[in-house]
């Protein structure tokens, strides 16, 4: 009997209609343009305006394109996974609210949550689940509505993150494709530079934890960017060393869409050209646990069965890791 490993046969994707330009920015804090793109790469990011829907509407739209894309009955799905750091509500699951949404009546699902890692964890969790032999169709949503966290006012963090929601469905294969191996890290000093005081067991709400904006994200970014350019290259460039891959077998680099430098640094230290990065951060910015599947979607059109991917990410925690997966269809 051939070994199971768990292949991506099927990618979604949703992102909301308003669009939140780097002009229409510069109205609200002291930044322009060039400052931005120069920075980050990006022009302009998608918002859920919409204050009645949660990040679990992005995602089960995503799941909907998913499955009607694909003509795929939901209740043959066993599992979902749901990888968001802004999930609906505390202690409800966001992910079971969204299976029984889209119809996946048969699945258990929970929320995975990771920060701008929790996609690529959930990978990998998922990939288990299917080499086990117990589950056969486990879908992967990553989904953020950041702008419900984000301080309008604080230009070092509006100007990055915006909304959306990928999907994956992993099934199992036995041609030798799908996920081929992954190096997944953790450290908790990323606990001092990326973060939201408020709202947790530590520091729980109260009028004044609102009055001190203590609520949205607070990020030292000389800190974070020094340490995901490092560590993403990093885990990027091990990963090629050990399954023998040079810059010639890889095709595509899948990286966590946070910063066209960071993303450029990983691409150098494997030695990879501009073509075979994928890049879409001037369109949506950081859409966090989005960032990844967005990119499948995206640029779904341009992989070919056979394909080395090789992924990337980088996450408040801290938490990173990179793994390689083999395509496993034509478009």
């Amino acid at each position: 009997m051939n070994k199971i490993s768990a292949a991506i046969t099927a990618v979604g994707s949703y992102v909301p209609d308003h669009i939140l330009t780097n002009k229409m920015l510069e109205e609200m804090v002291d930044t322009n343009d060039e400052w931005i793109m120069s920075r980050t790469g990006i022009k302009e990011r998608r918002i859920l305006k919409d204050p009645t829907k949660g990040t679990s509407y992005l995602g089960i739209q995503a799941a909907q394109n998913l499955i009607e894309k694909n003509n795929i009955n939901p209740e043959e799905i066993d599992l979902v996974i749901f990888a968001t750091a802004t999930p609906d509500l505390m202690v409800a699951s966001t992910g079971a609210y969204t299976a029984s949404a889209i119809g996946a009546v048969n699945a258990f699902s929970y929320d995975l949550q990771a920060a701008c890692s929790s996609f690529l964890y959930g990978m990998s969790t998922a990939a288990s689940y299917i080499e086990s032999g117990r589950y056969k169709k486990i879908l992967v949503i990553g989904a953020d509505k950041m702008s419900s966290i984000i301080d309008y006012t604080d230009r070092a963090t509006c100007i990055i993150f915006g909304d959306g929601a990928g999907a994956c469905l992993f099934e199992p294969n036995e041609e030798g494709l799908g996920l081929q191996d992954e190096y997944l890290r953790s450290d908790g000093i990323g606990r001092n530079f990326l973060k939201i005081d408020a709202g947790g067991s530590l520091l729980p709400a109260s009028e004044e934890t609102v009055a001190n904006r203590q609520h949205f994200v607070h990020q030292d970014g000389k800190s974070v960017f020094k340490y995901a350019v490092s560590n993403m290259a990093e885990v990027s460039a091990k990963i090629m060393e050990r399954n023998q891959l040079t810059e010639s077998d890889v095709n595509w680099l899948v990286a966590h869409q946070a910063n066209k430098r960071i993303i450029d640094a990983t691409a150098n230290r494997m030695g990879l050209p501009d073509e075979k990065v994928l890049m879409n951060i001037q369109r949506y910015g950081n859409t966090t646990s989005a960032t990844l599947p967005l990119l499948l979607s995206d640029f779904e059109s341009k992989f070919k069965k056979g394909d080395n991917l090789v992924f990337a990410s980088f996450g408040g925690g801290f938490t990173w890791g990179s793994i390689y997966l083999k395509w496993a269809y034509n478009s």
